[in-house]
Protein backbone atom coordinates (compact mmCIF):
# COMPACT_ATOMS: atom_id res chain seq x y z
CA UNK A 1 0.00 0.00 0.00
CA UNK A 2 1.15 3.12 -1.24
CA UNK A 3 1.46 6.28 1.38
CA UNK A 4 3.56 9.17 -1.35
CA UNK A 5 6.73 10.48 -1.17
CA UNK A 6 5.59 12.88 -3.54
CA UNK A 7 1.78 13.68 -2.04
CA UNK A 8 -1.21 13.83 -4.43
CA UNK A 9 -0.55 17.05 -6.62
CA UNK A 10 -3.96 18.81 -6.78
CA UNK A 11 -3.15 21.11 -9.53
CA UNK A 12 -5.97 21.79 -12.14
CA UNK A 13 -6.29 18.83 -14.43
CA UNK A 14 -5.87 20.32 -18.11
CA UNK A 15 -9.27 18.99 -19.04
CA UNK A 16 -11.18 20.41 -16.18
CA UNK A 17 -12.42 17.48 -14.42
CA UNK A 18 -10.48 16.09 -11.95
CA UNK A 19 -8.74 12.55 -11.33
CA UNK A 20 -8.15 10.31 -8.26
CA UNK A 21 -6.01 6.97 -9.10
CA UNK A 22 -3.31 5.24 -6.63
CA UNK A 23 -1.06 6.55 -8.93
CA UNK A 24 -2.18 10.12 -10.57
CA UNK A 25 -4.54 12.58 -8.29
CA UNK A 26 -5.14 15.94 -10.14
CA UNK A 27 -7.96 18.45 -9.35
CA UNK A 28 -10.83 19.69 -11.27
CA UNK A 29 -10.43 23.47 -13.22
CA UNK A 30 -10.08 25.37 -9.60
CA UNK A 31 -6.92 22.56 -8.76
CA UNK A 32 -9.05 21.30 -5.01
CA UNK A 33 -10.85 17.93 -5.24
CA UNK A 34 -14.63 17.33 -4.97
CA UNK A 35 -14.96 14.98 -2.62
CA UNK A 36 -18.60 14.65 -2.57
CA UNK A 37 -18.42 13.76 -6.67
CA UNK A 38 -15.30 11.30 -5.74
CA UNK A 39 -17.80 9.53 -3.37
CA UNK A 40 -20.56 9.63 -6.06
CA UNK A 41 -18.34 8.06 -8.49
CA UNK A 42 -16.73 5.99 -6.10
CA UNK A 43 -19.74 4.45 -4.84
CA UNK A 44 -18.67 4.66 -1.19
CA UNK A 45 -20.07 6.09 1.92
CA UNK A 46 -19.56 8.90 4.09
CA UNK A 47 -19.37 8.80 7.33
CA UNK A 48 -21.90 10.36 9.30
CA UNK A 49 -22.66 11.51 12.95
CA UNK A 50 -24.59 8.23 13.76
CA UNK A 51 -21.81 6.32 12.22
CA UNK A 52 -19.28 7.97 14.42
CA UNK A 53 -21.88 7.70 17.59
CA UNK A 54 -21.80 4.18 17.44
CA UNK A 55 -18.21 3.50 16.81
CA UNK A 56 -17.57 5.38 20.47
CA UNK A 57 -20.41 4.04 21.98
CA UNK A 58 -19.04 0.36 21.30
CA UNK A 59 -15.91 1.48 21.82
CA UNK A 60 -16.01 3.54 25.08
CA UNK A 61 -13.78 5.88 23.53
CA UNK A 62 -14.44 9.72 21.86
CA UNK A 63 -13.87 9.79 18.38
CA UNK A 64 -10.48 10.78 16.88
CA UNK A 65 -10.06 14.18 15.89
CA UNK A 66 -9.32 12.86 12.05
CA UNK A 67 -12.89 11.65 12.17
CA UNK A 68 -14.77 13.36 14.11
CA UNK A 69 -13.39 16.86 12.30
CA UNK A 70 -14.09 14.63 8.59
CA UNK A 71 -10.77 13.58 7.50
CA UNK A 72 -11.22 10.47 7.44
CA UNK A 73 -14.49 10.82 5.70
CA UNK A 74 -15.40 8.04 3.86
CA UNK A 75 -15.80 4.32 4.00
CA UNK A 76 -16.76 0.92 2.30
CA UNK A 77 -19.36 -1.44 4.72
CA UNK A 78 -17.35 0.24 7.85
CA UNK A 79 -20.96 0.08 9.65
CA UNK A 80 -20.86 -3.63 9.09
CA UNK A 81 -17.99 -3.97 10.75
CA UNK A 82 -19.03 -1.88 13.54
CA UNK A 83 -22.17 -4.11 13.55
CA UNK A 84 -20.14 -7.24 13.67
CA UNK A 85 -18.16 -5.92 16.68
CA UNK A 86 -20.99 -5.24 18.19
CA UNK A 87 -21.92 -8.91 17.91
CA UNK A 88 -18.83 -9.69 19.45
CA UNK A 89 -17.25 -10.50 16.24
CA UNK A 90 -13.30 -10.10 15.98
CA UNK A 91 -11.44 -8.12 12.86
CA UNK A 92 -8.45 -7.31 12.32
CA UNK A 93 -6.74 -3.70 10.69
CA UNK A 94 -4.63 -3.73 7.58
CA UNK A 95 -2.89 -0.82 6.35
CA UNK A 96 0.78 0.52 5.04
CA UNK A 97 3.40 2.43 3.17
CA UNK A 98 5.88 2.18 0.14
CA UNK A 99 9.33 2.71 1.54
CA UNK A 100 10.98 4.74 -1.17
CA UNK A 101 12.45 7.95 1.30
CA UNK A 102 14.63 8.07 4.23
CA UNK A 103 12.46 10.16 6.09
CA UNK A 104 9.13 10.33 6.93
CA UNK A 105 6.97 14.05 6.55
CA UNK A 106 3.76 14.80 8.21
CA UNK A 107 1.57 13.50 5.70
CA UNK A 108 2.85 9.92 6.18
CA UNK A 109 2.26 9.44 9.82
CA UNK A 110 -1.22 10.36 9.32
CA UNK A 111 -3.00 7.25 8.29
CA UNK A 112 -0.35 5.16 11.21
CA UNK A 113 -1.76 7.73 14.09
CA UNK A 114 -5.29 6.96 12.62
CA UNK A 115 -4.56 3.45 12.82
CA UNK A 116 -3.06 3.35 15.91
CA UNK A 117 -6.21 4.65 17.25
CA UNK A 118 -8.46 2.07 15.71
CA UNK A 119 -6.03 -0.49 17.13
CA UNK A 120 -6.09 0.59 20.70
CA UNK A 121 -9.92 1.77 20.95
CA UNK A 122 -11.77 -1.84 19.08
CA UNK A 123 -8.37 -3.83 21.03
CA UNK A 124 -7.71 -5.52 17.98
CA UNK A 125 -4.32 -6.98 15.91
CA UNK A 126 -2.70 -5.35 12.82
CA UNK A 127 -0.94 -6.06 9.46
CA UNK A 128 1.35 -3.21 8.10
CA UNK A 129 2.52 -4.16 4.76
CA UNK A 130 5.66 -2.58 3.30
CA UNK A 131 5.63 -2.43 0.03
CA UNK A 132 9.40 -2.45 -1.39
CA UNK A 133 8.60 -5.05 -4.46
CA UNK A 134 6.16 -2.02 -5.40
CA UNK A 135 9.13 0.95 -4.89
CA UNK A 136 11.35 -1.43 -6.64
CA UNK A 137 9.04 -1.67 -9.26
CA UNK A 138 8.16 1.75 -9.78
CA UNK A 139 11.11 4.24 -8.23
CA UNK A 140 14.83 4.84 -9.57
CA UNK A 141 15.81 2.48 -6.93
CA UNK A 142 17.78 -0.47 -6.14
CA UNK A 143 16.24 -3.76 -4.58
CA UNK A 144 18.57 -3.73 -1.71
CA UNK A 145 17.94 0.03 -0.95
CA UNK A 146 14.23 -0.15 -1.10
CA UNK A 147 14.69 -2.99 1.43
CA UNK A 148 16.65 -1.14 3.71
CA UNK A 149 13.80 1.63 3.96
CA UNK A 150 11.72 -0.79 4.45
CA UNK A 151 13.45 -0.87 7.50
CA UNK A 152 13.68 2.52 8.22
CA UNK A 153 10.80 3.70 7.55
CA UNK A 154 9.52 0.92 9.92
CA UNK A 155 11.00 2.41 12.49
CA UNK A 156 9.06 5.80 12.05
CA UNK A 157 6.21 3.66 12.32
CA UNK A 158 7.06 2.20 15.55
CA UNK A 159 7.81 5.46 17.08
CA UNK A 160 3.72 6.24 16.63
CA UNK A 161 3.28 4.02 19.23
CA UNK A 162 2.39 0.26 18.55
CA UNK A 163 2.56 -2.80 20.63
CA UNK A 164 4.48 -5.79 18.99
CA UNK A 165 2.67 -8.21 21.13
CA UNK A 166 -0.62 -7.01 18.08
CA UNK A 167 1.29 -5.83 15.58
CA UNK A 168 2.90 -7.11 12.73
CA UNK A 169 5.25 -5.04 10.18
CA UNK A 170 5.99 -7.08 7.26
CA UNK A 171 8.03 -6.45 3.60
CA UNK A 172 7.05 -8.06 0.54
CA UNK A 173 10.29 -9.21 -0.71
CA UNK A 174 11.36 -10.82 3.23
CA UNK A 175 7.66 -11.95 3.39
CA UNK A 176 6.81 -13.90 0.75
CA UNK A 177 5.70 -16.86 1.21
CA UNK A 178 3.45 -20.18 -0.19
CA UNK A 179 0.26 -19.19 2.26
CA UNK A 180 0.25 -15.30 1.14
CA UNK A 181 1.26 -16.07 -2.49
CA UNK A 182 -1.60 -18.65 -3.02
CA UNK A 183 -4.09 -15.37 -2.64
CA UNK A 184 -1.97 -13.55 -4.99
CA UNK A 185 -2.28 -16.20 -7.26
CA UNK A 186 -5.61 -16.51 -6.99
CA UNK A 187 -6.86 -12.95 -7.05
CA UNK A 188 -4.35 -12.02 -9.92
CA UNK A 189 -6.60 -14.71 -11.49
CA UNK A 190 -9.76 -12.73 -10.92
CA UNK A 191 -8.66 -9.99 -12.75
CA UNK A 192 -8.16 -9.16 -16.45
CA UNK A 193 -5.33 -7.00 -17.88
CA UNK A 194 -8.32 -4.58 -19.41
CA UNK A 195 -9.78 -4.51 -15.93
CA UNK A 196 -6.56 -3.85 -14.46
CA UNK A 197 -5.44 -1.04 -16.90
CA UNK A 198 -9.08 0.93 -15.99
CA UNK A 199 -8.80 0.57 -12.69
CA UNK A 200 -4.41 1.35 -12.39
CA UNK A 201 -4.04 2.71 -16.07
CA UNK A 202 -1.42 0.55 -17.38
CA UNK A 203 0.19 1.04 -20.45
CA UNK A 204 2.37 0.10 -23.71
CA UNK A 205 5.34 1.97 -21.16
CA UNK A 206 4.38 -0.12 -18.09
CA UNK A 207 6.46 -3.02 -17.16
CA UNK A 208 5.24 -6.63 -16.49
CA UNK A 209 5.94 -6.42 -13.08
CA UNK A 210 4.09 -3.50 -11.88
CA UNK A 211 0.99 -4.85 -13.99
CA UNK A 212 1.50 -7.82 -11.43
CA UNK A 213 1.84 -5.86 -8.35
CA UNK A 214 -1.77 -5.39 -7.62
CA UNK A 215 -2.70 -8.43 -6.29
CA UNK A 216 0.52 -8.62 -3.99
CA UNK A 217 -0.95 -5.28 -1.78
CA UNK A 218 -4.76 -7.14 -2.09
CA UNK A 219 -3.39 -10.42 -0.59
CA UNK A 220 -3.16 -9.07 3.23
CA UNK A 221 -6.93 -8.42 3.46
CA UNK A 222 -7.21 -11.98 3.78
CA UNK A 223 -6.39 -13.49 7.40
CA UNK A 224 -5.33 -16.60 5.63
CA UNK A 225 -1.91 -14.98 4.03
CA UNK A 226 -0.56 -14.71 8.09
CA UNK A 227 -1.51 -18.45 9.40
CA UNK A 228 1.08 -17.35 11.97
CA UNK A 229 -1.14 -14.83 13.64
CA UNK A 230 -4.54 -15.25 12.20
CA UNK A 231 -4.92 -19.25 11.30
CA UNK A 232 -5.79 -20.84 8.37
CA UNK A 233 -8.82 -20.17 7.68
CA UNK A 234 -10.32 -17.50 4.96
CA UNK A 235 -13.30 -16.67 7.29
CA UNK A 236 -11.65 -16.50 10.57
CA UNK A 237 -11.81 -12.81 10.88
CA UNK A 238 -12.80 -9.28 8.74
CA UNK A 239 -10.32 -6.78 7.65
CA UNK A 240 -10.69 -3.38 7.81
CA UNK A 241 -8.57 -1.09 5.71
CA UNK A 242 -7.52 2.73 6.72
CA UNK A 243 -5.85 4.39 3.76
CA UNK A 244 -6.58 7.33 1.46
CA UNK A 245 -9.40 7.69 -0.56
CA UNK A 246 -7.07 7.03 -3.85
CA UNK A 247 -6.77 3.65 -2.62
CA UNK A 248 -10.00 2.91 -3.43
CA UNK A 249 -9.46 1.76 -6.80
CA UNK A 250 -7.01 -1.11 -5.42
CA UNK A 251 -9.63 -2.58 -2.90
CA UNK A 252 -12.49 -1.89 -5.15
CA UNK A 253 -11.14 -4.99 -7.13
CA UNK A 254 -10.39 -6.79 -4.05
CA UNK A 255 -13.32 -6.62 -2.80
CA UNK A 256 -14.51 -7.67 -6.25
CA UNK A 257 -12.22 -10.61 -5.75
CA UNK A 258 -13.13 -11.83 -2.49
CA UNK A 259 -16.67 -13.82 -2.72
CA UNK A 260 -14.54 -15.47 -5.93
CA UNK A 261 -11.76 -16.93 -3.57
CA UNK A 262 -13.70 -17.23 -0.82
CA UNK A 263 -13.31 -14.65 1.73
CA UNK A 264 -14.46 -11.68 3.07
CA UNK A 265 -15.34 -8.16 1.05
CA UNK A 266 -12.58 -5.94 3.28
CA UNK A 267 -14.19 -2.76 4.79
CA UNK A 268 -12.91 0.59 4.38
CA UNK A 269 -12.38 3.89 6.21
CA UNK A 270 -10.72 6.67 3.87
CA UNK A 271 -9.40 10.03 4.19
CA UNK A 272 -8.95 13.11 2.54
CA UNK A 273 -5.29 14.30 0.91
CA UNK A 274 -3.23 15.93 3.46
CA UNK A 275 -2.31 19.63 1.83
CA UNK A 276 1.04 20.34 1.38
CA UNK A 277 2.71 23.15 3.30
CA UNK A 278 2.63 25.99 0.29
CA UNK A 279 -1.10 25.06 -0.39
CA UNK A 280 -3.77 22.64 -1.49
CA UNK A 281 -2.52 23.02 -5.54
CA UNK A 282 0.72 22.59 -4.75
CA UNK A 283 3.13 19.04 -4.00
CA UNK A 284 4.57 17.65 -0.41
CA UNK A 285 7.77 16.10 -2.26
CA UNK A 286 11.12 14.70 -0.98
CA UNK A 287 13.56 16.70 -3.88
CA UNK A 288 12.39 19.97 -1.91
CA UNK A 289 12.65 19.93 1.62
CA UNK A 290 11.03 23.24 1.98
CA UNK A 291 7.46 21.72 0.37
CA UNK A 292 6.83 19.93 3.83
CA UNK A 293 7.97 18.98 7.26
CA UNK A 294 9.54 16.13 7.91
CA UNK A 295 9.89 14.11 11.51
CA UNK A 296 13.73 14.34 11.22
CA UNK A 297 13.29 18.73 11.23
CA UNK A 298 14.61 20.88 14.34
CA UNK A 299 12.28 23.27 16.05
CA UNK A 300 14.16 25.66 13.84
CA UNK A 301 13.64 24.16 10.88
CA UNK A 302 10.05 23.64 12.02
CA UNK A 303 9.79 27.25 12.75
CA UNK A 304 11.68 28.44 9.46
CA UNK A 305 9.49 26.36 7.20
CA UNK A 306 6.23 27.32 8.71
CA UNK A 307 7.15 31.15 9.07
CA UNK A 308 8.19 31.17 5.62
CA UNK A 309 6.29 28.62 3.51
CA UNK A 310 2.89 27.79 4.78
CA UNK A 311 0.76 29.47 2.96
CA UNK A 312 -1.19 32.10 4.36
CA UNK A 313 -5.19 33.16 4.15
CA UNK A 314 -4.20 36.38 5.29
CA UNK A 315 -4.94 39.81 3.80
CA UNK A 316 -2.21 41.79 1.75
CA UNK A 317 -2.43 44.51 4.58
CA UNK A 318 -3.41 44.59 8.63
CA UNK A 319 -5.72 46.32 7.92
CA UNK A 320 -7.65 44.75 5.51
CA UNK A 321 -7.22 41.82 7.52
CA UNK A 322 -8.71 43.82 10.75
CA UNK A 323 -11.80 44.57 8.16
CA UNK A 324 -12.49 40.90 6.32
CA UNK A 325 -10.18 38.34 8.15
CA UNK A 326 -8.40 35.40 7.15
CA UNK A 327 -9.25 33.04 4.45
CA UNK A 328 -10.00 29.43 6.62
CA UNK A 329 -10.49 28.10 2.81
CA UNK A 330 -6.66 28.33 1.84
CA UNK A 331 -4.71 28.79 5.34
CA UNK A 332 -2.44 26.33 5.57
CA UNK A 333 -2.11 26.70 9.48
CA UNK A 334 -5.66 26.50 10.07
CA UNK A 335 -5.69 23.70 7.96
CA UNK A 336 -2.78 21.94 9.60
CA UNK A 337 -4.09 22.65 13.00
CA UNK A 338 -7.07 20.94 12.56
CA UNK A 339 -5.21 18.15 11.77
CA UNK A 340 -2.74 18.32 14.99
CA UNK A 341 -4.24 20.18 17.79
CA UNK A 342 -6.38 17.43 20.06
CA UNK A 343 -8.46 20.71 21.96
CA UNK A 344 -11.65 21.79 20.46
CA UNK A 345 -12.16 24.03 22.39
CA UNK A 346 -9.16 25.81 21.75
CA UNK A 347 -9.20 24.92 17.75
CA UNK A 348 -12.45 26.60 17.53
CA UNK A 349 -11.15 30.17 19.54
CA UNK A 350 -8.36 30.23 17.31
CA UNK A 351 -10.39 29.93 13.99
CA UNK A 352 -13.43 32.36 15.41
CA UNK A 353 -10.41 34.60 16.14
CA UNK A 354 -8.27 34.66 12.53
CA UNK A 355 -11.32 34.48 10.74
CA UNK A 356 -12.72 37.33 12.13
CA UNK A 357 -9.24 39.07 11.52
CA UNK A 358 -8.47 39.77 15.42
CA UNK A 359 -5.99 37.27 14.87
CA UNK A 360 -3.11 37.93 12.11
CA UNK A 361 -1.12 35.43 9.87
CA UNK A 362 2.26 35.16 12.40
CA UNK A 363 0.04 34.58 14.95
CA UNK A 364 -1.28 31.51 14.13
CA UNK A 365 1.67 30.39 11.85
CA UNK A 366 3.22 30.89 15.87
CA UNK A 367 -0.05 28.68 17.11
CA UNK A 368 1.01 25.65 14.56
CA UNK A 369 4.34 26.20 15.62
CA UNK A 370 4.20 25.62 18.71
CA UNK A 371 1.48 22.55 17.89
CA UNK A 372 4.05 20.64 16.00
CA UNK A 373 7.50 21.11 17.48
CA UNK A 374 6.82 18.89 20.95
CA UNK A 375 4.74 16.48 18.87
CA UNK A 376 7.82 15.85 16.38
CA UNK A 377 10.51 16.21 19.32
CA UNK A 378 8.38 13.21 20.79
CA UNK A 379 8.35 10.90 18.12
CA UNK A 380 11.66 11.58 17.34
CA UNK A 381 12.41 10.69 21.36
CA UNK A 382 10.29 7.45 20.59
CA UNK A 383 12.29 6.25 17.02
CA UNK A 384 15.82 6.79 18.89
CA UNK A 385 15.09 3.87 21.63
CA UNK A 386 13.77 1.80 18.11
CA UNK A 387 17.04 -0.97 17.60
CA UNK A 388 17.31 -3.53 15.35
CA UNK A 389 16.30 -5.64 17.39
CA UNK A 390 12.53 -4.59 18.13
CA UNK A 391 12.29 -3.61 14.86
CA UNK A 392 13.04 -7.67 14.24
CA UNK A 393 10.49 -8.02 16.95
CA UNK A 394 7.79 -6.49 15.09
CA UNK A 395 8.83 -8.42 11.69
CA UNK A 396 8.95 -11.72 13.48
CA UNK A 397 7.06 -14.32 12.19
CA UNK A 398 6.67 -16.75 15.62
CA UNK A 399 3.50 -18.10 15.65
CA UNK A 400 1.70 -16.07 18.07
CA UNK A 401 -1.67 -16.70 20.00
CA UNK A 402 -4.87 -16.08 18.31
CA UNK A 403 -6.79 -14.83 22.00
CA UNK A 404 -3.98 -12.92 23.31
CA UNK A 405 -3.90 -10.29 20.16
CA UNK A 406 -7.48 -9.09 21.37
CA UNK A 407 -9.14 -7.35 24.15
CA UNK A 408 -6.78 -5.47 26.96
CA UNK A 409 -2.90 -6.40 27.19
CA UNK A 410 -1.78 -6.63 30.52
CA UNK A 411 1.57 -5.14 31.46
CA UNK A 412 4.64 -4.21 29.05
CA UNK A 413 5.49 -5.86 26.10
CA UNK A 414 7.91 -8.30 26.40
CA UNK A 415 11.94 -7.17 25.37
CA UNK A 416 13.10 -8.32 22.25
CA UNK A 417 14.51 -11.82 21.73
CA UNK A 418 18.26 -12.19 21.80
CA UNK A 419 18.10 -14.84 19.47
CA UNK A 420 17.58 -15.46 15.59
CA UNK A 421 14.27 -14.07 14.50
CA UNK A 422 12.71 -15.25 10.70
CA UNK A 423 10.79 -12.89 8.79
CA UNK A 424 9.29 -15.65 6.37
CA UNK A 425 5.98 -17.17 6.70
CA UNK A 426 5.02 -20.24 6.02
CA UNK A 427 2.51 -23.21 6.07
CA UNK A 428 3.63 -24.74 9.27
CA UNK A 429 4.16 -21.66 11.19
CA UNK A 430 0.29 -21.85 12.62
CA UNK A 431 -0.94 -19.66 15.68
CA UNK A 432 -2.61 -21.69 18.58
CA UNK A 433 -6.02 -21.14 19.03
CA UNK A 434 -6.88 -19.80 15.73
CA UNK A 435 -10.01 -20.99 14.07
CA UNK A 436 -9.91 -23.69 11.68
CA UNK A 437 -11.49 -23.98 8.21
CA UNK A 438 -14.95 -25.51 8.69
CA UNK A 439 -14.57 -27.41 5.38
CA UNK A 440 -10.72 -28.15 4.08
CA UNK A 441 -10.90 -26.56 0.23
CA UNK A 442 -13.95 -25.67 -0.08
CA UNK A 443 -13.16 -22.07 -1.81
CA UNK A 444 -14.73 -23.36 -5.56
CA UNK A 445 -13.14 -23.09 -8.01
CA UNK A 446 -11.32 -19.33 -8.14
CA UNK A 447 -11.25 -16.92 -10.16
CA UNK A 448 -14.09 -18.66 -12.15
CA UNK A 449 -18.52 -17.61 -12.31
CA UNK A 450 -18.68 -20.85 -10.27
CA UNK A 451 -16.48 -20.13 -7.60
CA UNK A 452 -17.70 -16.82 -7.38
CA UNK A 453 -21.68 -18.72 -7.35
CA UNK A 454 -20.16 -20.93 -4.57
CA UNK A 455 -19.07 -18.31 -2.69
CA UNK A 456 -21.99 -16.20 -2.96
CA UNK A 457 -21.37 -14.17 -5.57
CA UNK A 458 -21.41 -10.16 -6.19
CA UNK A 459 -24.80 -8.43 -7.12
CA UNK A 460 -24.85 -6.82 -10.52
CA UNK A 461 -23.18 -3.83 -11.06
CA UNK A 462 -24.75 -0.73 -10.53
CA UNK A 463 -25.44 1.75 -13.19
CA UNK A 464 -22.93 4.12 -10.91
CA UNK A 465 -20.17 1.32 -10.97
CA UNK A 466 -20.33 0.78 -14.56
CA UNK A 467 -20.29 4.66 -15.24
CA UNK A 468 -16.95 4.92 -13.11
CA UNK A 469 -15.43 1.24 -14.61
CA UNK A 470 -16.07 3.33 -18.08
CA UNK A 471 -14.64 6.29 -17.34
CA UNK A 472 -11.35 4.85 -15.73
CA UNK A 473 -10.94 2.53 -19.01
CA UNK A 474 -11.16 6.13 -20.72
CA UNK A 475 -8.35 7.60 -18.61
CA UNK A 476 -6.58 4.59 -19.19
CA UNK A 477 -6.81 4.93 -22.63
CA UNK A 478 -5.94 8.74 -22.69
CA UNK A 479 -2.74 7.87 -20.81
CA UNK A 480 -1.76 4.56 -23.34
CA UNK A 481 -2.37 7.41 -26.28
CA UNK A 482 -0.17 10.13 -24.76
CA UNK A 483 2.63 7.23 -23.71
CA UNK A 484 2.00 5.94 -27.48
CA UNK A 485 2.83 9.62 -29.03
CA UNK A 486 6.07 10.15 -26.83
CA UNK A 487 7.46 6.80 -27.48
CA UNK A 488 6.55 7.63 -31.40
CA UNK A 489 8.16 11.29 -30.77
CA UNK A 490 11.24 9.94 -29.33
CA UNK A 491 11.68 7.07 -31.58
CA UNK A 492 11.60 9.73 -34.58
CA UNK A 493 14.32 12.27 -32.82
CA UNK A 494 16.40 8.98 -32.48
CA UNK A 495 16.81 8.60 -36.25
Amino acid sequence: MSTRDDQPSESANAGGEQVVTPWDVAGGADGKIDYAKLVNEFGCSTIDDALIARIEKVTGCRAHPFLRRGMFFAHRELDQIVTAYEKGEKFYLYTGRGPSSEALHLGHLIPFHFTRWLQEAFKVPLVIQLTDDEKFLWKSLKLEDARRLARENAKDIIACGFDPRRTFIFSDVNYMCTPFYLNVLKIAKCVTFNQARGIFGFSGESNIGQVGFPPTQAAPAFPDCFPHLFGTDKKSLRCLIPCAIDQDPYFRMTRDAAPRIGGYKPALIESRFFPALKGESGKMSASDPTSAIYVTDTPKQIKDKVNKYAFSGGRLTVEEHREKGGDLEVDISWKWLNFFMDDDDKLRTIGEAYGSGAMLSGEIKKELVECLTPMIVAHQEARAKVSDAVVDQFFSTAPRDFDSMFGELVGDAPAPSEGPVSFQGGENLVASNAPVPAVAGGEGNEGDDAGAAAAGGDQPLSKSELKRIAKEKQIAEKKAAKAAEKAAKAAAAAQ
